[in-house]
């Protein structure tokens, strides 16, 4: 019963405890899971068809709470306390509802119905005060027993109170209403940002958060921490720009930027993964004449554990190297190649010496003027950027915060829309192969630059080694851990093997949803 003992207070507008508006799913996660004696038992809700476009639900059943999610950008919009027994509120440090002793929670606990929410007068005369009159949503049914419920509005927080649909009236006074033995105990509690529950929950997963996205920028050592990334946009030819929330965009530029501009303007990695692996190379498409082919490039992404716990070892990402370029050694023999992972702004960045710059997003003229970039090994750059997705029920799930991303508007958009991380990869496909229709030999070729390889990500003892092809689908994931809904729980995977498709200076990771799980830069 820990969790009953462990106040959590109720800042309205703004969270409950360590839970912040605005939070991303994956910092919410790895907090939770952190504490699992705390928080024992994790149930993340979504669609499988549709992950990035509706919202996804987090419940915490032993605590009797329930997180939202908008699809997107994966941000926590809405908290709702469902089983007041089941922990300990407070505002202003007051109790918020008496709390119960053993005998009483364990009652509740085992399924009595006995309401356990704060009354009415708690809430409005004692701990809240005087508020504007709220609305009252009728029972579907009715009959003489049925019960509505009313919902009282704060700014940023709310109260839903069952109240007998007989005893209403729309000329009546709320507050004396609500004194009455019609009404019960409050079953809910929202927390959200708006003045109003009615107004907030007309945009509630569209609206512009008042709070970043990592839990650390909203604590006291905010001042230290780097900026968040809120897009990426990518330009072409080795160009990426971050923009961040509040400090000036970092030009990222590939086979140019240093380890030391990486550091002075992300922060230092979360963790540096080593690995030299270069067993996809014999892919490497090559013409006649020994010249790359125009989709020659089919660089594998990031693997990883299962454990979200930052304390835990976290190895994350399984490379394959098409370059040319030579292996990066130091003076002792040992490569120095690596992987700079920021989980908290969900991407990877590989490091290495430089190699020659790719085109640009479509063909131009331009791409033939670049000069080369020398190839020492004197310096090491970043050489690739390999960008989350964070999709619900797919294999990296919560290893990484989902980063967003788009195409440059300026040399490739679909109608009045940008290709985005959203952008479903069979519109994403189109478009550029439209683009580079001109650069094919002919339609036998450019059918067979665009065939898929299937990344298996449930072979080997540690997802470290997991990375393998296969020549075609097969199902991974323990079906008895979700449902139809998209229910998983326990670390479960639900989407199975991805397929990967390369254009030049771009790599597509793409899941059987059509979404797209990772895009790598180079």
């Amino acid at each position: 019963m820990a969790a009953l003992r462990t106040p959590l207070p109720v800042n309205p507008g703004k969270g409950l405890g360590f839970m912040v508006l605005g939070a991303s799913l994956h910092d919410i996660l790895t907090r939770l899971k952190a504490q699992p004696y705390l928080y024992p038992k994790i149930d993340v809700t979504y669609s499988s068809s549709d992950p990035l476009g509706a919202p996804v639900a987090v419940a915490l059943t032993h605590n009797g709470i329930r997180l939202r999610f908008d699809g997107p950008d994966q941000r926590l919009r809405l908290i709702e306390v469902l089983n007041f027994a089941r922990l300990l509120l407070t505002y202003k440090d007051v109790d918020l509802v008496k709390q119960q002793d053993e005998h009483e929670a364990e009652s509740i606990n085992a399924g009595s119905t006995k309401p356990n929410g704060p009354a009415f007068r708690q809430i409005y005369h004692k701990l809240f005060g005087p508020t504007f009159p709220g609305e009252y949503l009728r029972p579907k049914e009715q009959s003489t027993y049925t019960t509505g419920t009313y919902v009282l509005s704060y700014p940023g927080v709310a109260f839903s109170f069952p109240l007998r649909d007989s005893a209403w009236s729309e000329k009546a006074d709320f507050v004396e209403l609500l004194s009455t033995s019609a009404a019960f105990p409050a079953k809910c509690l929202t927390i959200f940002d708006g003045s109003s529950w009615k107004e907030a929950r007309e945009d509630l997963y569209t609206r512009p958060c008042p709070h970043p996205r990592s839990l650390a920028l909203g604590g006291r050592g905010k001042e230290g921490s780097p900026d968040e990334i809120e897009f990426v946009k990518i330009c072409g030819r080795g160009h990426i720009e971050l923009l961040r929330r509040s400090s000036p965009s970092f030009h990222l530029m590939l086979s140019e930027t240093t380890t030391q501009d990486l550091v002075a303007e992300l922060g230092p990695p979360d963790a540096i993964y080593r690995k030299n692996d270069r067993r996809l190379s014999i892919h490497k498409a090559r013409t006649r004449s020994g010249e790359q082919a125009p989709y020659a490039s089919l660089p594998v992404q990031l693997d990883g554990q299962s454990d979200t716990d930052r304390n835990s070892v976290i190895n994350t990402t399984d490379e394959s190297d098409f370059d040319e370029a030579p292996l990066a050694v130091s003076s002792s023999g040992i490569s120095t190649e690596c992987f700079y992972n920021y989980f908290h702004h969900g991407f990877d960045i590989f490091v290495s010496c430089p190699s020659s710059p790719s085109p640009g997003l479509v063909p131009s003229d331009n791409d033939e003027d670049k000069s080369p970039i020398s190839t020492s090994t004197d310096r090491l750059v970043a050489t690739k950027l390999l960008l989350h997705a964070n999709i619900p029920g797919s294999y990296p799930f919560n290893r990484y915060r989902r980063s967003r991303w788009f195409l440059d508007p300026k040399q490739i958009w679909v109608g009045d829309s940008t290709l985005n991380s959203e952008s479903r990869f069979a519109v994403i496909s189109t478009a550029l192969q439209d683009a580079w229709r001109d650069t094919y030999v002919n339609e036998e070729q450019a059918r067979s630059l665009q065939r898929a390889m299937v990344l298996n990500r449930g072979w080997g003892d540690s997802p470290g080694s997991s990375c393998e092809l296969l020549g075609g689908w097969e199902e991974s994931g323990d079906a008895s851990k979700r449902d139809t809904e998209g229910r998983v729980s326990d670390g479960a995977t639900a989407l199975g093997n991805t397929e990967l498709f390369g254009f030049p200076g771009l790599l597509f990771e793409v899941l059987k949803n059509d979404a797209v799980s990772c895009l790598t830069v180079y």
